[in-house]
């Protein structure tokens, strides 16, 4: 699914990606089906969203209950891969490269929250603070451990 292109935007001829390969380690389930009704960026008041993490994986989620906010890494793959400037508010004025935004639209869509965890509940992590598409595939979990971050309070 390509999003269409703004008036002033310009796109680059891209072929296949030939030098990478990614495991999916998920599915993010969120409450939005269209980008439209996506929000710009996440917060941690938001709706809370759950990440299944699949087999053989789910193990990897041992000690995450620890943290208080993780970050997720995801595949933003209906997101168009050949835009180099964009006008991000559609008003024919402002346009910027890129890498001077937080667009989905970019060579490599990877896309990154940092969310609060709310559950883990054995596969699946309920969080708050996404801001991607139902469906939108899992890359990578880091917990956040700055100073600054509070942890989950221990498990009883």
């Amino acid at each position: 699914m390509e999003s269409r292109v703004r008036a002033g935007e310009r796109l680059v001829e891209v072929g296949p990606p030939t030098d990478a390969a990614l495991y999916f380690i998920g599915r993010i389930h969120t409450p939005w089906a269209e980008r439209k009704d996506c929000p710009r960026q996440g917060r941690v008041e938001g709706p809370e969203c759950r990440v299944e993490v699949f087999a053989p994986w789910a193990e990897a989620l041992m000690g995450v209950a620890e943290y208080g906010h993780l970050d997720l890494l995801y595949w933003l793959d209906r997101a168009r891969r050949d835009l180099v400037v964009q006008n991000p508010k559609n008003d024919g004025e402002r346009y910027f490269g890129t890498f001077a935004l937080r667009s989905p639209q970019r060579p490599n869509p990877i896309g990154l929250s940092r969310v609060r965890l709310v559950a883990v509940e054995r596969d699946t992590l309920v969080v708050r603070g996404l801001d991607c598409l139902d469906g939108t595939p899992l890359i990578d979990i880091k917990p956040v451990t700055c100073d600054f971050t509070p942890k989950a309070p221990p498990k009883p």
